[in-house]
């Protein structure tokens, strides 16, 4: 007989993403059961299927989230259909992790992250990055003051994807924005959990190649923000897939330096147990070692000596989301900070259309 404290998960969207990152992260949480699959490629749900042995299956999210043994959803589908499907499962009383960019605009994320409020369900973004070891040590001291007043945060995200197929990310229809939304948005989230919100931006997207493996691109390649915090602090973000010779993943350059009165930090995702720190005054950076206790998420079960690191740390995102439906508390980041990210890359948008800075203002998450 199953435990009654079992939590069954359905999976919305069945491709890469889930099958490299959620699927293992599940598989790691205790009394957990994926029992239903979802995706409209019919191959790739055969594919889900076959890789899972889950035998529940459907191309329409709609007869997944209204079944009663789903308890929990997560959602890795084109951007377009987040928040149809984040509302529709909602609305069924179901807890939501979803993929990022929480949905095509700021209105839409916010009504998500209503809803979920509304109804008692757990919500959370996937801005997988967090839970990098140094990334959460070097919020641990921003927090704890030890940059002093933060004058500049400063991130950069490059890769060499070069001319090859996106897939619907690069469709704006299906996207809503390219680089943006795909990459800067975990930079974004980054500033808003080491800094505070921003008050205003200047941003330019740019896009080199209208063809990609042979189909349409109509999205952005590169983008870059100028902003100015609540708080008065800086920024400078910028994010590309056209970086030659700089490779992909953790093998690329992903960098974040915050700047304070007292010290500066450098985190490098590739590094993923040090941190690079330097007193104001100082003769330069040197390295520190990230504590154990912050090798992986409070209370995950993953063994972070088994495996890559710097692949197996997305699997605690798994656990922060059974654990916050198990304990009945938020999850960390919600959709709240979804929202928050949605709110920039809209103004993102509109900066780069008009020419000019936008005031981000008071709206709230």
């Amino acid at each position: 007989m199953p435990s009654p404290n079992v939590i069954n998960v359905a999976l919305i969207g069945c491709g890469n993403i889930t099958l490299q990152n959620h699927l293992p992260g599940l598989a790691l949480c205790p009394d957990v059961k994926v029992v239903a699959l979802c995706d409209t490629d019919p191959a790739t749900l055969e594919r889900a299927r076959q890789q899972t042995g889950v035998t529940i299956t459907s191309t329409r999210h709609e007869d997944i989230v209204r079944r009663a043994d789903v308890h929990a959803v997560i959602i890795a589908t084109p951007n377009i259909s987040h928040a149809q499907i984040a509302l529709d499962a909602i609305a069924h009383g179901k807890h939501v992790l979803c993929e990022k960019p929480l949905a095509l605009n700021y209105a839409d994320a916010r009504a998500m992250a209503i809803a979920a409020d509304r109804a008692g369900v757990r919500h959370m973004s996937a801005f997988t990055y967090r839970f990098v070891p140094a990334m959460r040590y070097l919020a641990h001291l921003a927090h704890r003051g030890d940059a002093g007043q933060i004058y500049h945060y400063r991130s950069c995200r490059l890769q060499d994807w070069g001319t090859r197929s996106l897939g619907w990310r690069q469709v704006k229809h299906l996207a809503g924005t390219g680089e943006l939304g795909d990459m800067l948005s975990h930079r974004i989230d980054f500033a808003h959990l080491l800094v505070g919100p921003m008050s205003r931006l200047v941003a330019n997207l740019k896009q080199w190649h209208p063809v990609r493996g042979g189909q349409p691109n109509d999205l952005d390649d590169w983008v870059a923000l100028l902003a100015e915090f609540q708080n008065g602090a800086t920024g400078v973000l910028e994010s590309s897939k056209l970086a030659s010779g700089r490779n992909e993943s953790w093998r690329s350059l992903d960098s974040v330096e915050l700047n304070g009165s007292e010290r500066s930090f450098v985190f490098i995702t590739g590094k993923w147990n040090e941190l690079q720190t330097g007193k104001t005054g100082g003769p330069g950076l040197e390295t520190i070692e990230i504590p154990r206790e912050f090798w992986k998420w409070p209370g995950a079960p993953r063994d972070p000596a088994q495996g890559d690191p710097l692949v197996t740390f997305r699997y605690d995102q798994a656990w922060e989301f059974v654990d916050a439906i198990r304990n009945q508390r938020p999850c960390t980041p919600s959709f709240h900070d979804g929202a928050r990210a949605q709110a920039v890359i809209d103004a993102a948008v509109q900066s780069a259309g008009t020419r000019q800075w936008v005031d981000l203002g008071d709206a709230p998450a």
